[in-house]
């Protein structure tokens, strides 16, 4: 009996869905009102978030935009090749001493481990002094890099802000089909509530 009266309820609300399918689509349709957008789905393919995907459709017709888009990002990866360039030779010469500063270390005599050790500490120290104005450039660099970055970001909400607003507005969220789909949802809860 149970298995009967389950098997009804679950019949009584697939044919009551499929009946509010048809009656309901165009209500479903105007939740939200058609109308055009820079902001479009294409972001997805490019991987963008929203932000960048309404930023480059904004500055798609604007090539001053474009112009300054193409040479902060060139600036970035030159920025990051430099850096890569000078960090590579820091990375050798510290390889060299920490592996020159293990093989002292491996020797036998004592009197020639401690002289190599010395050596090898004096030649580091002068490294070092040699690459303090290299590391403070570096460090820069760096501040530069991040200030570029704030103030792009800063320059493309200020952009973008605008046209998610347009958005917003040409997009009002309608409740009646929300409303009208919980009536419905309420009326069927009772149906089955009553069902002996």
């Amino acid at each position: 009996m149970k298995k009967i009266l389950f098997i009804s309820a679950l019949a009584l609300s697939v044919l009551s869905c499929k009946e509010n399918k048809s009656r309901n689509a165009p209500a479903v349709e105007n939740v939200v009102d058609n109308t055009d957008s820079k902001i479009s789905s294409s972001r997805y393919i490019k991987g963008q978030n929203m932000l960048d995907a309404i930023y480059f459709e904004q500055i798609k017709n604007d090539e001053s935009l474009k112009k300054m888009d193409e040479k902060i990002t060139s600036l970035q990866e030159n920025s990051s090749k430099t850096k890569n360039i000078y960090n590579d030779i820091l990375r050798k010469n510290n390889e060299y001493y920490s592996d020159a500063e293990y093989g002292a270390k491996s020797i036998n005599d004592s009197v020639l481990r401690k002289q190599l050790i010395s050596l090898i500490k004096e030649s580091s120290d002068k490294y070092s002094i040699k690459t303090q104005k290299l590391k403070e450039l570096t460090l820069q660099i760096n501040r530069n890099s991040q200030s570029i970055y704030s103030y792009y970001v800063a320059f493309k909400i200020r952009k973008t802000l605008p046209e998610i607003e347009k958005y917003q507005n040409a997009h009002p969220l309608k409740t009646d089909s929300l409303n009208n789909f919980i009536s419905k949802q309420s009326k069927l809860l009772n149906e089955l509530k009553n069902l002996k």
